[in-house]
């Protein structure tokens, strides 16, 4: 049994199961409305362009309900149970706060700076290296990246919408 300071700490499975059936459902709605403003119908050409996603939203819709249905309604064996620990739901935010800071950083600063801050904050945070090595893997990686895409395949990946610290080196 999960000890009590544990379980009341993180949201129940049900109250996870019925929020996320809502969430599905709106987002089916509002999708299959999208798919009849496209067209959802068969003519004598064939399907118009909403037809099939407004079907499978459809699906989506009714397999929604019913997990929302039998969350709230049949399914209480055990209402308390958690949906995570809670040392695994602090491990899960380990990753999650620091993922988005890095999506935040490709917009403003760029993906090669913010890929080298990325890894090296990483390295040093979670993996316990020294912090000589995690910079040199930071820059190595960063370095490679570039090389990769902007020298050699030619894509360009963002550089910064606020700063580019690139810039500083003469890099656009």
């Amino acid at each position: 049994m999960v000890d009590q300071v544990e379980k009341g700490s993180v949201p129940s499975l049900r109250m996870i199961e019925v929020v996320f059936a809502l969430i599905c459902i709106l987002f089916s709605i509002f999708l299959m409305i999208g798919s009849v403003k496209l067209g959802a119908n068969w003519t004598p050409e064939g399907p118009e362009s909403g037809y099939f996603p407004f079907y499978i939203f459809l699906m989506m819709f009714i397999s929604s309900s019913a997990v929302f249905y039998e969350s709230l309604f049949i399914n209480k064996k055990n209402p308390d149970e958690p949906f995570v620990q809670k040392s695994a739901f602090k491990q899960v935010l380990c990753i999650l706060f620091p993922g988005i800071a890095f999506l935040l950083g490709v917009s403003l600063i760029g993906i090669y700076v913010s890929s080298i801050i990325y890894i090296s904050v990483f390295m040093i945070w979670i993996g316990k290296y020294a912090y000589w090595k995690a910079i040199f893997i930071g820059l190595f990686v960063g370095v490679i990246l570039y090389l990769m895409f902007e020298l050699w395949f030619q894509v360009p990946l963002p550089h910064g919408n606020w700063f580019n610290p690139l810039s500083m080196i003469g890099v656009n």
